[in-house]
């Protein structure tokens, strides 16, 4: 199993820029694809990026794709650098894990944080 915790959210101006880590604890960290998901009041929760295993393989959602970069490291942690914030890109992120490959599918994913809150004012 895996836990994970988010951290880095918080009150952002159009065009500005945060980083959001997800720290993974337990074992073998990586034998799990990561993703980032979000979402906003009132709304489905949706895909925003994944990376694979080895961090080889990177995948975004059109929304995002040239402004958010996905990451990990060796210290267990996954990132998602935000710039170019804008105002719908408000919401609660997200981090999630699963065993092996890459995925954009939200009910593939069986290991979820509690969220980071990301408001960009206007």
């Amino acid at each position: 199993q895996v836990q994970l915790v988010e951290s880095g959210g918080g009150l952002v101006q159009t065009g500005g820029s945060l980083r959001l880590s997800c720290a993974a604890s337990g074992r073998s960290f990586n034998s799990y694809a990561m993703a980032w998901f979000r979402q906003a009041p009132g709304k489905k929760r949706e895909f925003v990026a994944a990376i694979s295993r080895n961090g080889d393989g990177a995948t975004y959602a059109d929304s995002v794709k040239g402004r958010f970069t996905i990451s990990r490291d060796n210290a267990n942690k996954v990132n998602l650098q935000m710039n170019s914030l804008k105002p719908e890109d408000t919401a609660g992120y997200y981090c999630a894990a699963r065993s092996w490959t890459i995925s954009s599918l939200e009910y593939e994913y069986g290991y979820w944080g509690q969220g980071t809150q990301v408001t960009v004012s206007s």
